[in-house]
C-alpha cells in the first residue's frame, strides 16, 4: 500500500494541472490581501456616518470556498488524467487490486486537500487582517483565536470537495462531465435550493456541501445562501458522507468495468 500512495503522489506531483490549480488556490488569497487593501483606502476617505452604511462582505470566508473548487478540480483530474494518456492501463498492472488502487488515489488526494484547504485557510484569514489593521471591518468583529477553529473546519472542507472529485473523475472518466458536476453541487445547486419556498429552502440549504462547515464550527448560515439547522454532529456526519458515499460508488464502478 505504501509503495501504491508513493506513486500515486509521483503521478500528481507530475500532471501539471495539478500546479496550476494549487496555484490558482494560492494566487487568490493575494487577491483577497489586495481588495482588503483596497477597501481600507476608500474606508480610511469616508466619515463615520458614510462608514455605517458602507456595505462590506467578509473577504476571509472567500479563501477556502475558491479552493474547494481548485481542489475538487484537482481530484477530478487526478482520476481522468489517467484515461487520457491511456496510462491507466499501466497503473492496474502495477497495482492490480483496483480497489487497493482507489485508495492510494484517495490518500494522496485527501492530503494535499488538507494541507492545500488549511494553507488557504489559515492565510485568508490571517492575510486580510495585516491589511486590514485595526479598522472595523466585518472581517474583524471576532479575535483571530475565536476564528481559527472555524477555518481549520473551512480547511478540511476543502479535502472532502477534492475527494468528491476524485469520486466524480473516476465514475465519469471525463474531465468536462466531472468539474460540471462539481460546479453544480459547488455553488450552482444551492443557489437553487435557495430560491425554494421556506422552510425548504433552510432545510436544503443546511445539507449543501458549502455550507456544511459553517454549521460543524457552529458560525451558522449568517447572511450566506445556504441554511442553518443542522447541529454540528449532524453536519459532520454529513459532510464525512459527501466523501465517503462518491468514492465508495466510485471503488465499486472501477472494479467492474474495463479500464
Amino acid at each position: 500500500m505504501i509503495d501504491a500512495v508513493a506513486a500515486e503522489w509521483w503521478k500528481l506531483r507530475s500532471v501539471r494541472s495539478t500546479r496550476w490549480t494549487l496555484s490558482v488556490a494560492g494566487a487568490f488569497v493575494l487577491v483577497l490581501m489586495l481588495v482588503a487593501a483596497q477597501e481600507a483606502r476608500i474606508w480610511d476617505g469616508l466619515t463615520a456616518r458614510e462608514r455605517e452604511d458602507l456595505p462590506l462582505r467578509p473577504l476571509q470566508v472567500m479563501g477556502p470556498w475558491v479552493a474547494s473548487l481548485c481542489l475538487a478540480v484537482l481530484g477530478a483530474l487526478s482520476a481522468t488524467s489517467e484515461y487520457r494518456s491511456g496510462t491507466i492501463a499501466t497503473s492496474l498492472i502495477a497495482v492490480p487490486h483496483r480497489g487497493r488502487l482507489v485508495a492510494a488515489k484517495a490518500v494522496v488526494v485527501a492530503a494535499v486537500g488538507l494541507t492545500a484547504g488549511e494553507a488557504v485557510a489559515f492565510a485568508s484569514c490571517l492575510g486580510p487582517r495585516l491589511v486590514i489593521g485595526g479598522r472595523s471591518f466585518v472581517d474583524q468583529e471576532g479575535s483571530v483565536l475565536h476564528d481559527l477553529p472555524a477555518f481549520a473546519v473551512e480547511g478540511a472542507a476543502v479535502a472532502v470537495f477534492a475527494l468528491l472529485g476524485l469520486a466524480l473523475g473516476l465514475l465519469t472518466r471525463s474531465a468536462a462531465g466531472a468539474i460540471t458536476a462539481v460546479v453544480l453541487l459547488w455553488h450552482v445547486l444551492p443557489l437553487l435550493v435557495f430560491h425554494l419556498p421556506e422552510p425548504w429552502n433552510a432545510r436544503a440549504g443546511s445539507v449543501m456541501l458549502s455550507g456544511l462547515a459553517s454549521e460543524i464550527s457552529g458560525a451558522g448560515a449568517g447572511e450566506s445562501i445556504y441554511g442553518g439547522v443542522l447541529p454540528a454532529p449532524a453536519a459532520a456526519a454529513v459532510m464525512l458522507a459527501y466523501a465517503l458515499v462518491p468514492l465508495a460508488a466510485a471503488a465499486f464502478a472501477f472494479t467492474r468495468r474495463d479500464a
